[in-house]
C-alpha cells in the first residue's frame, strides 16, 4: 500500500495539474457517483491527509484512497488529440479534465464525493499527519501511550496514532531506533526518538522519486531491513529476519498479517 510520502507526491502532481483550474468535465465510473457532474467547478487545492488524497472544490471534496493498487495519472491534453492512457480504461474510476490536463484515477481503493461535514467525519479518526502543517508530536505520543501494551510495530501502522506510516517505514523506523517491532510501546526506551524518526523519514522522502532510508538515495540498497530477509545486516552482518506482525483491525483482504523485517542483533 502506498505510504504517506507517496500520497504526498501524488497530491503535489495533481495540484500542479488541477489547482486553481476550472474543470471542463468529470467522469465518475462508480455507481454511487455516476451522475455527479463537477464541470465548471474550480479545484481550489489538492492535498494529502495521511494516506488520503483530497481534491477540494469549495463545498465538495473528491476523496480517494489508493489502497493496494490505486494510482492517479496526469496527461497533457493537446488540441484535437486523444489522450492515450498508460493503464487499461476499464480500471479507470475517475476522470477529471481541465483545458490543459486530464487526471485519471485507476484502481482506486476508495472514491467519494463529500461535503465539508462528511469530509471531516470521514477523516476524524486520523491521528496527527506526519507531513501535515499541523503535525503534533505530543499528540502522537499521547495516542501511542494510550495503549501501552500494544507492540510498537503494530501501533505505528495504526493511522489513528499518527497518519502516514506504512509497512516499509515501520520496519525502517524500528531498525533505526534499535527496537524490536514486537516490543510493547511501554517498553520502548525512547519513544520520542521513534516519533522523530517517523517524521524525519517521511519528510526527507516526500518529494524523492526513489524512496531511501539509508542516506544514499542514488546507490546501494534503499532500505536497511525492509525486503532484505535472509541477507546480512549492513551494520553488523547478522542475517536479517522476516516475520509477521499485525492485528485484526489493521488487516487487509487476503493479507492475514503484515510482513515485518528486523535485525535480531541491532534491535532489542
Amino acid at each position: 500500500m502506498p505510504e504517506g510520502d507517496t500520497v504526498f507526491r501524488q497530491a503535489a502532481v495533481l495540484h500542479a495539474a488541477l489547482g486553481a483550474r476550472e474543470l471542463t468535465s468529470s467522469d465518475f465510473r462508480v455507481p454511487a457517483y455516476a451522475t455527479v457532474d463537477l464541470s465548471g467547478r474550480v479545484v481550489e487545492r489538492v492535498i494529502a491527509r495521511g494516506k488520503h488524497l483530497l481534491m477540494q472544490l469549495g463545498d465538495l471534496t473528491v476523496q480517494s484512497h489508493l489502497k493496494m493498487e490505486g494510482t492517479w495519472h496526469v496527461y497533457a491534453r493537446e488540441a484535437g488529440g486523444r489522450v492515450q492512457w498508460r493503464r487499461p480504461a476499464h480500471t479507470a474510476r475517475c476522470v477529471l479534465r481541465t483545458a490543459e490536463n486530464e487526471a485519471v484515477g485507476f484502481s482506486l481503493g476508495e472514491l467519494h464525493v463529500l461535503s465539508p461535514a462528511e469530509e471531516e467525519e470521514k477523516l476524524a479518526h486520523l491521528g496527527p499527519d506526519l507531513l501535515g502543517p499541523d503535525w503534533d508530536s505530543a499528540e502522537a505520543t499521547r495516542r501511542l501511550l494510550a495503549a501501552p501494551q500494544r507492540s510498537i510495530g503494530v501501533a505505528l501502522l495504526d493511522q489513528r496514532n499518527l497518519a502516514g506510516v506504512g509497512n516499509v517505514f515501520r520496519s525502517e523506523i524500528c531498525f533505526l531506533a534499535g527496537v524490536l517491532p514486537s516490543r510493547s510501546v511501554a517498553e520502548v526506551p525512547d519513544l520520542d526518538r521513534v516519533i522523530q524518526l517517523s517524521e524525519k523519514l517521511l519528510q526527507v522522502n516526500r518529494l524523492r522519486t526513489r524512496r531511501c532510508t539509508t542516506g544514499n538515495p542514488t546507490a546501494g540498497p534503499p532500505y536497511w531491513v525492509y525486503g532484505r530477509g535472509g541477507k546480512p545486516c549492513m551494520r553488523c552482518g547478522t542475517r536479517l529476519r522476516r516475520g509477521e506482525l499485525g492485528e485484526a483491525e489493521l488487516r487487509q483482504a487476503a493479507v492475514p498479517d503484515r510482513v515485518i523485517y528486523f535485525c535480531p542483533s541491532c534491535q532489542t
